[in-house]
């Protein structure tokens, strides 16, 4: 909205409102010719000049005594001193042709301008409206929504005022009404100013006190933004916590990628704990299997191995899959003998189709990689059999094996790219419950049963336990020990279904613990990501009144080479040292030298930087 300023006392106490201590510019540009047309002085002084002369706060002018004579200067350049130490420099363009030769120049001008200041003469019609029809439009575009002041400044005394009646024949032309200067700088969103004389009155009072007014604005606009840099530096000087990223984000500096996928097809490689062995119809073996890994995906194999009755799943066509497509031998299912674990005697099943059986290797590669890679068995059952109606054949009885209940012919007609929403190896069904469970664990009185085919798959530790020379490597009861049994149902909830949910901040370091114990490495990065995460979002009331100790978890950390998480905890202690340092359980750290004087040392550094904890 433009102002229009009539009268601005030279008394207004502008050193109370400016709050400078060092060295500032103001830059002002000027536009336009001011010089009155119809006046016979050629030699009269132009808006700025003037200014400079007749204010009170310049003081040190400096600008050659030709330049402001000379003959139509492109730019003429002032430099002056105001308030003391701050330097003005102001860019007078009196010829608008600057934006038409050099449209580079004009933007820089704009550009690096703190207030714009437009001029024209009221007794010059003509080049006021090349200036509001061709030159504001071009000023806007270089400001580009920067809020930059405009001050608008019609100058002269008019000359044959044009009638204002209707009906007069007058020329309307001769000069700028007030209304038309007023209407311009709303159209800008300027300060409107008419200057009838470049006198004492109307430059150091009128104009001067307008222009001083922007110069304040936008020093103390500069003051505010250099202090918020200042701050800012200030910040990014002082210790700050490194960030822990997603184990799948950093994989090289925070651990692996999730390789849950991998670790179950790198299982049906190995054979270790296998428990089925199929065979072709003439007794030869094909390939041997995990129990627990083909019922997570097929309902047939859990009829096959008797996870489920017929009663349960409510489903014929599924039940004469079975039926057709495998046989299960007499006898294979008897118990294994006292203390021998059940895997080491395999079910031994017989495949009915010798077609399919050919493919079966493959078949099982794609149920071991979570049965999402439909275009991958397609291609490798189509390079094996080499006939189209033989692979047709075996991909449906795939689609049969993959049926899920009560849901007639719905794989018939499907999709590759709609079995990938629809299939996916869900071992969570089968997660601490005795179902085909081949191990049991004893913790704190308690049982927690086991699949030593998922535990195997999903850890090396256990993996080297089940089949090392080791006692658990032949025996059905495990111990453990040194955990909690809630730690290690959560422990064994990652490996069967590869995510983790502590429920609290203590909760996280036992299962950290727990992953370091048995060498889960990407387990221990997510503990390490829960507790930095939630650390970060504890506001510091909280942090101070808390009951749990920070400085514990720094020393549970250390202890169990959490280097991560222990180099975190001990920058967030330094970054809150005086929340911690009230804290007893800080004292006693200080004593044994692991943190505090003289390892910790909080100083003031030299004014010309930061206030930074140095360790």
């Amino acid at each position: 909205m433009p102002f229009l300023f009539h009268l601005i006392p030279s008394s207004s106490p502008l050193p109370l409102i400016f709050h400078c201590c060092c060295s500032r510019t103001v830059n002002i540009v000027a536009f336009g010719n001011e010089r009155d047309v119809l006046s016979e002085d050629s030699q009269q002084s132009s808006l700025m000049w003037s200014y400079l002369r007749r204010s009170a706060l310049i003081s040190e002018i400096d600008s050659s005594p030709s330049a402001e004579h000379a003959r139509s200067p492109v730019t003429t350049e002032y430099q002056a001193c105001i308030f003391g130490n701050v330097r003005l420099v102001v860019h007078d363009c009196p010829l608008w042709d600057i934006f038409d030769s050099d449209w580079y120049t004009s933007r820089s001008l704009i550009g690096g301008a703190d207030i714009i200041v437009i001029k024209y003469s009221v007794n010059d019609k003509t080049s006021f409206q090349d200036l509001k029809d061709s030159y504001v439009p071009m000023i806007k575009k270089a400001l580009n929504h920067c809020s930059v002041p405009v001050i608008i400044s019609a100058v002269g005394a008019r000359k044959n005022v044009p009638c204002t009646c209707p009906l007069c024949t007058l020329d309307r032309r001769s000069c700028v009404t007030t209304s038309e200067g007023v209407q311009l700088a709303k159209e800008f969103g300027a300060t409107y100013l008419e200057l009838h004389a470049l006198n004492d009155f109307y430059i150091q009072k009128y104009f001067g006190g307008v222009l001083e007014y922007f110069m304040i604005q936008s020093l103390n606009q500069k003051s505010s933004e250099k202090m918020k840099k200042r701050k800012k530096a200030q910040k990014c000087h002082r210790v700050q916590p490194p960030q822990l990223e997603q184990p799948e984000k950093m994989p090289i500096l925070k651990g692996e990628a999730s390789h849950y996928d991998s670790d179950l097809h790198n299982l049906l490689f190995c054979c270790q704990c296998a428990d089925v062995a199929f065979y072709s119809e003439d007794s030869s073996k094909v390939v041997e299997a995990h129990k627990v890994i083909l019922c997570s995906v097929s309902h047939v194999f859990m009829l096959l191995f008797d996870v489920k009755s017929p009663a349960d799943i409510h489903d014929p066509s599924i039940l004469r899959t079975a039926q057709s497509l495998f046989a299960v031998e007499a006898g294979a299912g008897l118990p294994a003998p006292h203390g021998v674990p059940p895997c080491s005697v395999p079910v031994r099943v017989v495949v009915k189709d010798s077609v399919f059986c050919s493919c079966l290797s493959d078949i099982l590669h794609f149920i071991y990689s979570g049965a999402f890679q439909w275009e991958r068995l397609e291609e490798d059952i189509k390079k094996k059999l080499k006939d189209s109606e033989k692979t047709e054949h075996v991909l449906e009885k795939v689609k049969c094996i993959l049926k899920t209940p009560g849901k007639v012919n719905s794989l018939r007609d499907c999709q590759s790219h709609q079995i990938k929403r629809l299939y996916s190896t869900s071992l969570r069904l089968f997660f601490n419950t005795p179902v085909l469970a081949d191990v049991i664990f004893t913790i704190q009185g308690a049982t927690v049963p086991a699949h030593r085919a998922v535990l195997v798959a999903r850890c090396e530790v256990m993996a080297a336990m089940f089949n090392g020379n080791y006692l658990e490597a032949n025996s059905i009861l495990v111990p453990v020990y040194g955990v909690s049994k809630d730690t290690f149902l959560s422990f064994l909830e990652y490996l069967y279904t590869d995510s983790c949910c502590p429920a609290s901040i203590l909760q996280a370091m036992s299962l950290l613990i727990c992953a370091e114990m048995y060498q889960v490495m990407r387990l221990q990065h997510i503990c390490e990501l829960y507790i930095i995460t939630q650390l970060q979002s504890m506001p510091s009331r909280e942090l101070a009144s808390t009951s749990l100790s920070i400085v514990s978890l720094l020393k549970k950390a250390k202890f169990h080479n959490s280097d991560c998480l222990s180099t975190w905890l001990l920058h967030f202690i330094a970054t809150n040292y005086l929340i911690f340092s009230q804290k007893p359980e800080f004292q006693d750290l200080s004593e044994k030298g692991e943190l505090g004087p003289p390892c910790f040392v909080w100083t003031l550094v030299p004014s010309s930087s930061s206030e930074t904890p140095i360790l």
